[in-house]
C-alpha cells in the first residue's frame, strides 16, 4: 500500500481474529470462514496474527500460512494488516518479509517481549526489521504483555528515520500518552488495543480499533466507528455502554479464552480449543460468561 494510501485506508475496525483449532492442529477452513465473517459484518479491515491469535504459540510456517488464507479469501476487499513481531530479530523479519510478499496492506510489530530492551534498542531493531520494507509499518505497544513502552522521544525518532512508519496499536490503558502522540503528530494512526477505551479513545483521535471482542459482533464496532467519524456523540455514548460489560468480560481470563468460549457459544467457530499453556474456559467462567452475552442480548 502507498504510505500516503495508508493515511486515509487505515482506519476503522479491525478485529483481530481467533486462531481456530481441531484436534492440535490449526483449523484453516473454519479460520477462512472468520475471515468471510468480518468482510460480511462489515469491518473496515482485519488483523492477522494479533495476540488474540494465540502467534507464540504457532510456528512461522502456521503464521505465514494464515495470512496466506486471509489475503486469499479477502481478494483486495478490506485491508490486511499483519501483526508479524516476536521476540526474535530474525523471526520478527522473517515474518515481515513474508507479510509484505504476500500482499498485506500494513504489519504491525510488537514491541519484543520478554527481553525488556533500552529506548535505543527498540529504535534500532524496529529501524533493522523494515529497512526495505515498501509498506507502512506500526509499533504495537502493548506493556502488558511485553514489559516494555515507547516513549514520545522514540516514536519522534521513529518517524524522523523511517518514511513507512506512520502509527501505533495501542493496547495500555493511557490517554495522556495518546493525547501526546497526536498532539506532537497530527496525522499519527492510533488504533485502540484496549476494549473499554474504544469510544474514549476514538473520541479524542484515534483513527479505529484493533478489539478482540470484534470476533463477536463486528457490527457494533463499525457503528461505533461510525458514531465518531458523524460526530454523534450520544450513539456513541450508548454503544459504549452497550459493550462496557462485554468489553470487561474478555479479561475475565487470559484474552483470547473468554473470546474462544463466546464465539462457541454464539456459534461462530465449532470448538474453543486452545494450545497449551492456554487452556479453554473452565465451568465456572462459562457461566459467567453466558450471563454476560445473555444481558447483552447476543442470544
Amino acid at each position: 500500500m502507498d504510505i500516503l494510501l495508508a493515511l486515509d485506508k487505515l482506519k476503522g475496525s479491525m478485529p483481530p481474529l481467533i486462531t481456530p483449532f481441531k484436534g492440535g492442529e490449526v483449523d484453516y477452513d473454519t479460520y477462512a470462514s472468520l475471515v468471510k465473517f468480518q468482510i460480511e459484518r462489515g469491518s473496515h479491515g482485519i488483523l492477522v496474527n494479533g495476540t488474540t491469535s494465540e502467534p507464540s504459540t504457532l510456528t512461522i510456517e502456521e503464521r505465514n500460512k494464515v495470512v496466506d488464507v486471509a489475503v486469499e479469501i479477502n481478494q483486495g476487499q478490506v485491508p490486511i494488516v499483519v501483526a508479524s513481531g516476536s521476540q526474535s530479530l530474525s523471526e520478527t523479519k522473517t515474518l515481515t518479509n513474508y507479510a509484505e510478499k504476500a500482499g498485506a496492506d500494513a504489519v504491525l510489530i510488537v514491541t519484543p517481549y520478554y527481553i525488556r530492551p533500552s529506548q535505543q534498542g527498540l529504535i534500532e531493531y524496529y529501524l533493522e526489521v523494515t529497512e526495505g520494507q515498501n509498506i507502512p509499518w506500526m509499533i504495537y505497544h502493548i506493556p502488558g504483555r511485553a514489559a516494555v513502552s515507547v516513549t514520545l522521544d522514540t516514536i519522534k525518532e521513529l518517524r524522523e528515520r523511517s518514511s513507512t512508519f506512520v502509527g501505533m496499536k495501542h493496547a495500555v490503558n493511557d490517554l495522556g500518552f495518546v493525547s501526546e502522540c497526536l498532539d506532537a503528530f497530527p496525522d499519527y494512526l492510533i488504533f485502540v488495543g484496549l476494549e473499554e477505551l474504544s469510544f474514549p479513545e476514538m473520541a479524542i483521535g484515534a483513527v479505529g480499533l484493533m478489539n478482540a471482542v470484534g470476533n463477536l459482533r463486528p457490527d457494533v464496532l463499525v457503528d461505533m466507528c461510525q458514531s465518531v467519524w458523524d460526530n454523534d456523540l450520544s450513539k456513541g455514548q450508548e454503544l459504549h455502554q452497550k459493550l462496557f460489560e462485554l468489553n470487561q468480560a474478555v479479561f475475565y481470563d487470559t484474552n483470547p479464552i473468554p473470546i474462544k468460549y463466546m464465539m462457541k457459544r454464539l456459534g461462530i467457530i465449532p470448538a474453543n480449543e486452545h494450545r497449551l499453556p492456554m487452556l479453554p474456559a473452565s465451568p465456572e467462567l462459562e457461566k459467567r460468561l453466558d450471563d454476560v452475552l445473555q444481558r447483552a442480548g447476543f442470544f
